[in-house]
């Protein structure tokens, strides 16, 4: 096994007033060549959105992005003509494949929203467009991995153009959970929402990144309640 630790404080940081954002990945002004992409995975951001503001309309292609809302409630609407709330529990997937356009706005005026914001290089590009969301059982993560997202739509969760699979998982405090990848290949992007937890030994803490290559098991034990997001990708 091979991993790489990026602490939460190492990331990069921008705080534009009414967007305090994290880059685990270089995004935007944040730039750090060993830190571009963790194989497929090319954008991890942790997106605090002031209230009543957000992103205007904006245009992407060739993209796989989901969007985790962690707190709030998010507005989404797009060129597709889907306008829709987003809030914590669920998940949001966008193909951009020939051409999209949206915008990701603060649906509330007197709260803050919190979500992550990942993008997925797609193994097909040109895909005609679209959207989804779901809402996760979240009765389903208590010591236990549930899988979020997929490469095929009869799958649990929502679905990407990738072989890639998300997981989420809720420890309690000295719970021990193995997770088994779908692809031994494939690498692991650990982050960690809240708690303390050790992947195969080594600790991590609220907000770090792990990069794990070279097994296809992962032992995760908790040390306080936690909360963890594990994002398995073509590396």
């Amino acid at each position: 096994m091979k991993t790489v630790l990026h602490k939460a404080a190492t990331r990069g940081h921008a705080n534009h007033g009414w967007l305090n954002s994290y880059h685990t990945f270089s995004f935007a002004g944040y730039y750090d060549a060993s830190r571009v992409h963790f194989g497929v995975l090319r954008v991890l951001n942790d997106d605090t959105v002031a209230p009543g503001m957000g992103f205007g309309a904006h245009p992407h292609d060739n993209m796989e992005i989901i969007s985790i809302p962690l707190s709030g409630d998010l507005k989404h609407r797009d060129s597709m003509g889907n306008e829709t709330i987003i809030k914590q529990g669920d998940i949001q997937v966008m193909s951009a494949g020939t051409g999209i356009s949206h915008s990701e706005m603060n649906a509330n005026r007197d709260k803050e929203v919190k979500f992550l914001q990942i993008w997925i290089i797609p193994n097909q590009k040109n895909v005609q467009p679209r959207y989804d969301q779901i809402k996760m059982d979240e009765s389903k993560m208590k010591n236990n991995f549930l899988q979020v997202l997929s490469p095929s739509k009869n799958d649990e969760g929502v679905w990407i153009h990738q072989d890639a699979w998300f997981s989420m998982g809720q420890l309690d405090k000295d719970a021990t959970v193995t997770h088994q990848l779908k692809n031994a290949n494939n690498g692991v992007y650990a982050f960690l929402l809240e708690g303390a937890v050790s992947v195969n030994g080594e600790a991590i803490e609220k907000r770090d990144g792990l990069a794990i290559t070279e097994t296809g098991e992962l032992k995760v034990t908790a040390s306080a309640d936690s909360k963890l997001l594990l994002m398995e990708v073509p590396v």
